[in-house]
């Protein structure tokens, strides 16, 4: 399994946890709230993989060109 596979698997899993959390913080399982955890805890784990992910490439972890089809992809 390469890096940024491990990755997204590993921002899906915050983004579960941290709405699992905020949930049970806040104690009300109406449909608002389940709603409202679900887009900000979406939005949090997508902010946590791009942060993660630019540091990555910052410190030469993550290659830049990780979306290229291969040899003949365009450089």
């Amino acid at each position: 399994m390469n890096l940024e596979t491990q990755l997204k698997l590993c921002a899906a899993m915050f983004t579960v946890l941290w709405t699992g959390w905020m949930l049970w913080s806040v104690g009300s399982f109406d449909r608002v709230s389940v709603i409202m955890m679900a887009i900000c805890g979406s939005a949090a784990g997508y902010a946590w993989y791009r942060a993660m992910r630019w540091q990555f490439r910052r410190s030469g972890m993550l290659s830049g060109n990780e979306n290229s089809a291969g040899p003949t992809a365009k450089r």
